[in-house]
């Protein structure tokens, strides 16, 4: 019989390419991680990995295992959802992970709503960028997360993660001394989130469809700073809705027709899990009638 754990295993590897990578992502040493993928080797009977210089890559038969590891998993996951239902009322930990304009905007409310109802429920919340979601909530980091994407910037499909449809929408807006156009700022310094980030991709793709790239100055994460590098005449910004609660005097936002876009992530097979329904739940309360997504 194939052991669940050493499958998650694999599943890990799949994702991250690299034994070190999947034992940083899981608190595990590498030679414990390596050790364990042999075991399953010799579980399994046919070989599961190869090398390729640094990397490992899986073979037919790994990627094979793999994808009955997903189908698993996610039954795994619906026969606990099954399980909470049966007992009397929710209780534990539910960690949760939001992006950090959610965590001050939304976030609170929705933790105040889900506390009145399920006061044995003890929520934990986590800032973390959607980008790094699909991992924590495959490590099991994470039971429940909030991600977005853009009009022009969809997010990607992951394995062994669902979404639920949008919970709610944000309107764009540029953000500068003074009202304009994008195309008006094709020669203005931009201030942008950092690499690798959706919102980083979002202000490169919103420019490149107004007919120029951006001039990037400052790389800051949080909206609340590069508003006020806005405010004392640093460049100008695109921020979206959530992110303009703390605009200084002197910014003027000039509304776009683009959104970004909220859902809820969780392991596949975990929609029906009361704990993670009752967050869900919360959270569309604590959202105002304006942004909730039709």
């Amino acid at each position: 019989m194939l052991d669940v754990r050493r499958l998650r295993l694999l599943r890990e590897l799949a994702h991250h390419g690299t034994i070190a990578a999947v034992a940083e992502a899981l608190a595990f040493s590498p030679s414990a991680v390596s050790q364990q993928l042999s075991v399953l080797e010799r579980e399994a009977g046919v070989p599961l990995l190869e090398r390729t210089g640094r990397r490992v890559a899986l073979t037919p038969a790994g990627r094979n295992l793999v994808r009955h590891t997903e189908a698993v998993l996610e039954l795994l996951e619906r026969a606990d959802a099954e399980l909470a239902h049966a007992r009397r009322g929710l209780a534990g930990p539910l960690r949760i992970g939001a992006f950090p304009s959610a965590v001050r905007a939304l976030v609170p409310a929705a933790l105040a709503e889900l506390s009145s109802r399920h006061p044995e429920l003890e929520a934990m919340v986590s800032e973390v960028d959607p980008a790094a979601v699909a991992g924590a909530l495959r490590a099991g980091e994470l039971d429940v997360a909030l991600v977005h994407e853009y009009d022009l910037v969809p997010g990607e499909p992951e394995d062994g993660i669902a979404l639920t449809g949008p919970v709610f929408a944000e309107p764009l807006y540029l953000a500068a001394r003074s009202t304009g156009t994008l195309a008006g700022h094709r020669d203005s310094p931009w201030i942008v989130s950092p690499p690798g980030t959706l919102c980083h991709a979002m202000v490169q793709r919103v420019c490149q469809s107004a007919g120029f790239s951006p001039r990037v100055r400052h790389r800051v994460d949080d909206f609340a700073a590069q508003l006020a590098l806005v405010a004392v005449g640093q460049g100008v910004a695109l921020v979206p809705h959530l992110g303009t609660d703390r605009c200084p005097p002197g910014v003027a936002l000039t509304r776009l027709p683009l959104y970004r876009r909220t859902r809820t992530a969780f392991r596949a097979g975990g929609a029906a899990h009361p704990a993670v329904a009752a967050f869900a739940a919360a959270l569309h309360a604590a959202v105002p009638a304006e942004l909730r997504a039709t």
